[in-house]
């Protein structure tokens, strides 16, 4: 009789504890963080406005900035810019529809044979990454 059998680790549960207090931990620090650095930049920000030679250029700064948009708004009118235009917004979503659509299939390919590499055609060997993101649920939300 084989008694290697896969039983569940005595330790599975405190290790899952453990990482879910470390969780816990780096998201209080990370908004600890995030509100020293919006003070931080809330006082960088006050003694930039008080200063007069710095508001007379961020004024002139915003008047050329006021003038490039007007005038790239002129030019974005033209037939051939607009065209121009909903090819580039048409491109960038096909590209990234195609790119939803690699990771899904490179989820599927690192499930299916276990490896967290593949070799493109071009002879250039790619890791298989993913990046774990957490986002605030929405109330009543699943």
């Amino acid at each position: 009789m084989d008694t290697t059998t896969t039983s569940p680790d005595p330790n599975a549960a405190q290790v899952l504890l453990d990482l879910e207090t470390l969780i816990k931990t780096h998201i209080a620090n990370l908004d600890k963080g995030k509100a020293e650095l919006k003070q931080q930049r809330e006082m960088l920000s006050s003694i930039l406005d008080n200063d007069e030679t710095y508001r007379l250029h961020n004024d002139e700064a915003k008047k050329a900035a006021k003038t490039k948009a007007q005038t790239k708004y002129q030019l974005m009118q033209l037939p051939q810019n607009k065209q121009l235009a909903e090819k580039v917004r048409s491109i960038a979503a096909e590209i990234k529809e195609q790119d939803g659509a690699l990771s899904d299939y490179l989820r599927e390919y690192q499930r299916m044979s276990g490896a967290t590499e593949i070799e493109t055609d071009d002879g250039v060997i790619r890791e298989i990454v993913y990046v774990a993101k957490l986002v605030k649920k929405s109330p009543g939300g699943k």
